[in-house]
Protein backbone atom coordinates (compact mmCIF):
# COMPACT_ATOMS: atom_id res chain seq x y z
CA UNK A 1 0.00 0.00 0.00
CA UNK A 2 1.18 3.53 -0.78
CA UNK A 3 -0.08 6.62 1.02
CA UNK A 4 0.68 10.33 0.93
CA UNK A 5 -0.83 12.80 3.41
CA UNK A 6 -0.79 16.52 2.65
CA UNK A 7 -2.69 19.65 3.64
CA UNK A 8 -4.25 19.55 0.18
CA UNK A 9 -5.53 16.03 0.72
CA UNK A 10 -4.69 12.36 1.21
CA UNK A 11 -4.16 9.78 -1.52
CA UNK A 12 -4.09 6.07 -0.68
CA UNK A 13 -3.39 3.23 -3.12
CA UNK A 14 -4.11 -0.35 -2.02
CA UNK A 15 -3.18 -2.09 -5.26
CA UNK A 16 -6.71 -2.20 -6.64
CA UNK A 17 -7.97 1.37 -6.30
CA UNK A 18 -6.95 4.87 -5.29
CA UNK A 19 -8.84 6.66 -2.54
CA UNK A 20 -8.62 10.44 -2.97
CA UNK A 21 -9.70 12.48 0.04
CA UNK A 22 -9.65 16.30 -0.05
CA UNK A 23 -7.87 18.08 2.79
CA UNK A 24 -9.46 20.43 5.30
CA UNK A 25 -6.99 23.23 4.71
CA UNK A 26 -8.56 26.63 4.00
CA UNK A 27 -6.93 26.64 0.57
CA UNK A 28 -8.77 23.51 -0.54
CA UNK A 29 -11.56 24.58 -2.89
CA UNK A 30 -15.23 24.47 -1.97
CA UNK A 31 -15.84 22.23 -4.99
CA UNK A 32 -13.40 19.53 -3.86
CA UNK A 33 -14.66 19.65 -0.29
CA UNK A 34 -18.26 19.26 -1.48
CA UNK A 35 -17.37 16.48 -3.92
CA UNK A 36 -15.75 14.58 -1.06
CA UNK A 37 -13.81 11.34 -1.30
CA UNK A 38 -13.34 9.64 -4.66
CA UNK A 39 -12.56 5.97 -5.17
CA UNK A 40 -10.86 5.39 -8.51
CA UNK A 41 -10.36 1.76 -9.60
CA UNK A 42 -6.99 0.93 -11.12
CA UNK A 43 -8.60 0.04 -14.47
CA UNK A 44 -9.87 3.63 -14.78
CA UNK A 45 -6.33 5.03 -14.87
CA UNK A 46 -4.32 5.88 -17.96
CA UNK A 47 -1.30 7.21 -16.07
CA UNK A 48 0.16 9.08 -13.11
CA UNK A 49 2.88 11.72 -12.90
CA UNK A 50 4.69 13.92 -10.40
CA UNK A 51 6.02 17.39 -11.16
CA UNK A 52 8.50 19.00 -8.80
CA UNK A 53 8.66 22.71 -8.07
CA UNK A 54 10.80 24.91 -5.85
CA UNK A 55 8.32 25.17 -3.01
CA UNK A 56 5.77 22.53 -3.92
CA UNK A 57 5.13 19.79 -6.43
CA UNK A 58 2.02 18.29 -7.93
CA UNK A 59 0.78 14.73 -8.32
CA UNK A 60 -1.52 14.21 -11.31
CA UNK A 61 -3.72 11.32 -12.31
CA UNK A 62 -4.75 10.83 -15.93
CA UNK A 63 -7.93 8.84 -16.42
CA UNK A 64 -8.94 6.85 -19.46
CA UNK A 65 -11.32 8.71 -21.75
CA UNK A 66 -14.91 8.02 -20.79
CA UNK A 67 -14.10 6.62 -17.34
CA UNK A 68 -15.44 9.52 -15.27
CA UNK A 69 -18.81 11.27 -15.78
CA UNK A 70 -17.47 14.41 -14.08
CA UNK A 71 -14.68 14.82 -16.62
CA UNK A 72 -17.10 14.13 -19.46
CA UNK A 73 -19.71 16.63 -18.26
CA UNK A 74 -17.17 19.38 -17.65
CA UNK A 75 -15.13 18.75 -20.80
CA UNK A 76 -11.81 19.43 -19.09
CA UNK A 77 -12.94 22.91 -18.00
CA UNK A 78 -12.36 22.48 -14.26
CA UNK A 79 -9.57 24.77 -13.10
CA UNK A 80 -6.57 23.37 -11.21
CA UNK A 81 -7.87 24.28 -7.72
CA UNK A 82 -11.07 22.30 -8.45
CA UNK A 83 -9.46 19.32 -10.18
CA UNK A 84 -9.85 16.29 -7.85
CA UNK A 85 -7.14 14.43 -9.77
CA UNK A 86 -4.35 16.76 -8.70
CA UNK A 87 -2.62 16.93 -5.33
CA UNK A 88 -0.22 19.64 -4.13
CA UNK A 89 2.84 18.04 -2.52
CA UNK A 90 5.11 19.89 -0.09
CA UNK A 91 8.82 19.77 -0.88
CA UNK A 92 9.71 17.59 2.10
CA UNK A 93 7.42 14.84 0.73
CA UNK A 94 8.89 14.60 -2.77
CA UNK A 95 10.37 11.18 -1.99
CA UNK A 96 7.00 9.87 -0.84
CA UNK A 97 5.35 11.23 -3.99
CA UNK A 98 7.94 9.53 -6.21
CA UNK A 99 7.37 6.24 -4.38
CA UNK A 100 3.60 6.65 -4.80
CA UNK A 101 4.02 7.13 -8.56
CA UNK A 102 6.24 4.05 -8.82
CA UNK A 103 3.70 1.90 -6.98
CA UNK A 104 0.80 2.96 -9.17
CA UNK A 105 2.80 2.62 -12.40
CA UNK A 106 4.01 -0.80 -11.32
CA UNK A 107 0.44 -1.94 -10.70
CA UNK A 108 -0.68 -0.61 -14.10
CA UNK A 109 2.07 -2.61 -15.78
CA UNK A 110 1.47 -5.73 -13.71
CA UNK A 111 -2.27 -5.71 -14.40
CA UNK A 112 -1.67 -4.69 -18.04
CA UNK A 113 -4.26 -1.93 -17.81
CA UNK A 114 -4.74 -0.46 -21.31
CA UNK A 115 -4.83 3.29 -21.82
CA UNK A 116 -7.51 3.33 -24.50
CA UNK A 117 -11.02 4.81 -24.01
CA UNK A 118 -13.74 2.87 -22.20
CA UNK A 119 -17.42 2.40 -23.05
CA UNK A 120 -18.75 2.46 -19.48
CA UNK A 121 -18.20 4.76 -16.51
CA UNK A 122 -15.71 3.29 -14.03
CA UNK A 123 -15.93 6.12 -11.48
CA UNK A 124 -19.33 6.77 -9.85
CA UNK A 125 -20.90 10.18 -10.18
CA UNK A 126 -21.75 12.39 -7.18
CA UNK A 127 -24.32 10.91 -4.83
CA UNK A 128 -27.92 12.11 -4.95
CA UNK A 129 -30.09 13.83 -3.95
CA UNK A 130 -28.19 17.08 -4.35
CA UNK A 131 -29.11 20.71 -4.83
CA UNK A 132 -26.99 23.70 -5.82
CA UNK A 133 -27.88 27.40 -5.94
CA UNK A 134 -25.75 29.66 -8.13
CA UNK A 135 -26.20 32.25 -10.84
CA UNK A 136 -29.85 32.82 -11.68
CA UNK A 137 -31.30 29.64 -10.22
CA UNK A 138 -31.20 26.41 -8.24
CA UNK A 139 -30.67 22.98 -9.80
CA UNK A 140 -31.74 19.89 -7.87
CA UNK A 141 -31.46 16.24 -8.86
CA UNK A 142 -32.91 13.21 -7.05
CA UNK A 143 -31.74 10.55 -9.50
CA UNK A 144 -34.93 10.62 -11.59
CA UNK A 145 -35.92 14.26 -12.03
CA UNK A 146 -34.04 17.53 -12.44
CA UNK A 147 -35.75 20.55 -10.93
CA UNK A 148 -34.82 24.07 -11.94
CA UNK A 149 -36.05 26.97 -9.82
CA UNK A 150 -35.41 30.65 -10.51
CA UNK A 151 -34.44 33.51 -8.22
CA UNK A 152 -35.12 37.24 -8.34
CA UNK A 153 -32.12 37.80 -10.59
CA UNK A 154 -33.55 35.66 -13.45
CA UNK A 155 -34.61 37.36 -16.67
CA UNK A 156 -38.39 37.95 -16.71
CA UNK A 157 -38.89 36.06 -19.97
CA UNK A 158 -37.23 32.99 -18.49
CA UNK A 159 -38.81 33.23 -15.04
CA UNK A 160 -42.26 33.50 -16.63
CA UNK A 161 -42.01 29.83 -17.60
CA UNK A 162 -41.91 28.97 -13.89
CA UNK A 163 -40.01 26.17 -12.20
CA UNK A 164 -39.02 23.25 -14.42
CA UNK A 165 -39.17 19.53 -13.65
CA UNK A 166 -37.31 17.50 -16.25
CA UNK A 167 -37.52 13.69 -16.17
CA UNK A 168 -34.12 12.06 -16.62
CA UNK A 169 -35.61 9.97 -19.45
CA UNK A 170 -36.15 13.18 -21.45
CA UNK A 171 -32.54 14.35 -21.13
CA UNK A 172 -30.25 13.78 -24.10
CA UNK A 173 -27.18 15.70 -22.92
CA UNK A 174 -25.91 17.90 -20.12
CA UNK A 175 -23.04 20.36 -20.16
CA UNK A 176 -21.36 22.74 -17.74
CA UNK A 177 -19.34 25.75 -18.82
CA UNK A 178 -17.59 28.12 -16.40
CA UNK A 179 -17.71 31.87 -16.94
CA UNK A 180 -14.69 33.11 -18.90
CA UNK A 181 -13.78 36.75 -19.45
CA UNK A 182 -16.90 38.64 -20.50
CA UNK A 183 -18.78 35.43 -21.28
CA UNK A 184 -21.06 34.02 -18.59
CA UNK A 185 -21.12 30.27 -17.93
CA UNK A 186 -24.03 27.87 -17.73
CA UNK A 187 -25.43 24.51 -16.75
CA UNK A 188 -27.54 23.37 -19.70
CA UNK A 189 -29.82 20.37 -20.18
CA UNK A 190 -30.67 19.32 -23.71
CA UNK A 191 -34.20 17.93 -23.76
CA UNK A 192 -35.24 15.29 -26.28
CA UNK A 193 -37.06 16.72 -29.32
CA UNK A 194 -36.69 20.26 -27.94
CA UNK A 195 -33.36 21.70 -29.13
CA UNK A 196 -32.87 25.42 -28.59
CA UNK A 197 -30.52 28.12 -29.78
CA UNK A 198 -31.50 30.50 -26.99
CA UNK A 199 -28.61 31.70 -24.82
CA UNK A 200 -28.66 30.37 -21.23
CA UNK A 201 -29.90 33.75 -20.01
CA UNK A 202 -33.25 33.01 -21.72
CA UNK A 203 -33.21 29.21 -21.98
CA UNK A 204 -35.63 27.70 -19.38
CA UNK A 205 -33.54 24.49 -19.40
CA UNK A 206 -30.33 26.30 -18.42
CA UNK A 207 -28.94 27.99 -15.34
CA UNK A 208 -26.79 31.01 -16.20
CA UNK A 209 -23.55 31.36 -14.19
CA UNK A 210 -21.66 34.57 -13.54
CA UNK A 211 -18.25 33.37 -12.39
CA UNK A 212 -18.66 33.34 -8.61
CA UNK A 213 -17.58 30.93 -5.88
CA UNK A 214 -20.46 28.44 -6.13
CA UNK A 215 -20.44 28.13 -9.93
CA UNK A 216 -18.23 24.99 -9.97
CA UNK A 217 -20.74 23.22 -7.71
CA UNK A 218 -23.15 23.14 -10.64
CA UNK A 219 -20.67 20.74 -12.24
CA UNK A 220 -21.66 18.23 -9.54
CA UNK A 221 -25.25 18.29 -10.78
CA UNK A 222 -24.01 17.88 -14.35
CA UNK A 223 -21.85 14.90 -13.35
CA UNK A 224 -24.63 13.23 -11.35
CA UNK A 225 -26.95 13.46 -14.35
CA UNK A 226 -24.24 12.39 -16.81
CA UNK A 227 -23.51 9.28 -14.73
CA UNK A 228 -27.12 8.17 -15.23
CA UNK A 229 -27.31 8.85 -18.96
CA UNK A 230 -26.25 6.25 -21.54
CA UNK A 231 -22.48 6.25 -21.94
CA UNK A 232 -21.55 8.12 -25.14
CA UNK A 233 -19.39 5.18 -26.28
CA UNK A 234 -21.67 2.44 -24.98
CA UNK A 235 -24.03 0.10 -26.89
CA UNK A 236 -26.68 2.04 -28.76
CA UNK A 237 -24.88 5.36 -28.44
CA UNK A 238 -24.83 5.76 -32.21
CA UNK A 239 -28.64 5.66 -32.20
CA UNK A 240 -28.91 8.64 -29.87
CA UNK A 241 -28.91 11.90 -31.84
CA UNK A 242 -26.60 14.68 -30.77
CA UNK A 243 -29.23 17.16 -29.66
CA UNK A 244 -26.86 19.80 -28.41
CA UNK A 245 -27.81 23.13 -29.94
CA UNK A 246 -25.66 24.39 -32.79
CA UNK A 247 -25.00 27.90 -31.58
CA UNK A 248 -23.85 30.39 -34.19
CA UNK A 249 -20.22 31.45 -34.04
CA UNK A 250 -19.85 34.79 -32.28
CA UNK A 251 -19.13 37.65 -34.65
CA UNK A 252 -15.70 39.19 -34.64
CA UNK A 253 -16.04 42.41 -32.67
CA UNK A 254 -14.31 45.63 -33.57
CA UNK A 255 -12.24 47.47 -30.98
CA UNK A 256 -15.12 49.95 -30.55
CA UNK A 257 -17.67 47.16 -30.03
CA UNK A 258 -15.37 45.45 -27.54
CA UNK A 259 -14.95 48.72 -25.64
CA UNK A 260 -18.73 49.17 -25.48
CA UNK A 261 -19.11 45.59 -24.24
CA UNK A 262 -16.62 46.26 -21.46
CA UNK A 263 -18.50 49.41 -20.43
CA UNK A 264 -21.77 47.45 -20.35
CA UNK A 265 -20.08 44.81 -18.21
CA UNK A 266 -18.93 47.48 -15.76
CA UNK A 267 -22.47 48.80 -15.50
CA UNK A 268 -23.79 45.28 -14.91
CA UNK A 269 -21.23 44.72 -12.17
CA UNK A 270 -22.21 47.99 -10.53
CA UNK A 271 -25.86 46.94 -10.58
CA UNK A 272 -25.03 43.54 -9.11
CA UNK A 273 -23.16 45.22 -6.25
CA UNK A 274 -25.97 47.71 -5.68
CA UNK A 275 -28.55 44.94 -5.41
CA UNK A 276 -26.38 42.87 -3.08
CA UNK A 277 -25.54 40.06 -5.49
CA UNK A 278 -21.83 40.96 -5.30
CA UNK A 279 -19.88 41.79 -2.19
CA UNK A 280 -17.54 44.79 -2.32
CA UNK A 281 -14.57 42.42 -2.59
CA UNK A 282 -16.12 40.43 -5.46
CA UNK A 283 -17.04 43.67 -7.24
CA UNK A 284 -13.49 45.01 -6.93
CA UNK A 285 -11.94 41.81 -8.30
CA UNK A 286 -14.37 41.63 -11.20
CA UNK A 287 -13.94 45.33 -11.99
CA UNK A 288 -10.14 44.98 -12.07
CA UNK A 289 -10.43 42.06 -14.50
CA UNK A 290 -12.58 44.16 -16.85
CA UNK A 291 -10.37 47.25 -16.60
CA UNK A 292 -7.32 45.20 -17.59
CA UNK A 293 -8.98 44.51 -20.92
CA UNK A 294 -9.76 48.19 -21.67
Amino acid sequence: MAEILQKDGTWVFDGDALRLTPGRDKNVSLFRKTLGELVVPLEALAGVSFEQGRKAGRLRLRLRDGADPLLHATGGRLTEPNDPYQLIVESDRYGVAAYFVDEVRGALLLDQVPGDPVDAYLVPGPSVPLSVSAGDGTASFDGEHIRLEWNWKTEDAKAAAGSRSLPLTDIVAVEWHPAAGLENGHLRFTVRNAPTKAPPKYDPNSVELWGFKKDPLMALVAAAVQARLPHPAGPGAADVPDARPELPSPPVASAEDDHDALLRRLRELGELRRTGVLTDEEFTLAKQAVLKRM
